[in-house]
């Protein structure tokens, strides 16, 4: 059960031509439950057509304080994920900023 600081955050991109993901999915999603005291991702997936790929991308999220920003988070997946979907993982982690900045506002 998710605690009263708990939240469920989505960002969202489009995926390239000749991904296999894109044959079950027009987007990627990145999902993550973030603690909003902290600001610290919780748990993160994503929607990668595979089990190892939601596994990777969550372990390389998972830990990281938004209140700092969404640089480290970035270059991580710039540095370790080589893959079609890169910049689409990019412009998702992008748009769940912007939608914790959003969140973070009303609260």
């Amino acid at each position: 059960m998710p605690s009263a600081n708990s939240y469920f955050i989505a960002g969202h991109s489009r995926l390239p031509q000749g991904m296999a993901a894109q044959n079950i999915f027009d987007s990627l999603t990145i999902t993550v439950e973030i603690d909003m005291k902290y600001s610290v991702i919780l748990e993160a997936s994503c929607t990668l057509a595979t089990e190892h790929g939601k596994h990777f991308i969550g372990k390389l999220l998972r830990g990281h304080s938004l209140k700092d920003g969404i640089d480290v988070p970035i270059s991580l997946v710039q540095t370790h994920y080589r893959g079609k979907a890169a910049n689409a993982l990019v412009a998702a982690l992008k748009d769940l900023y912007t939608q914790f900045g959003q969140l973070n506002s009303t609260n």
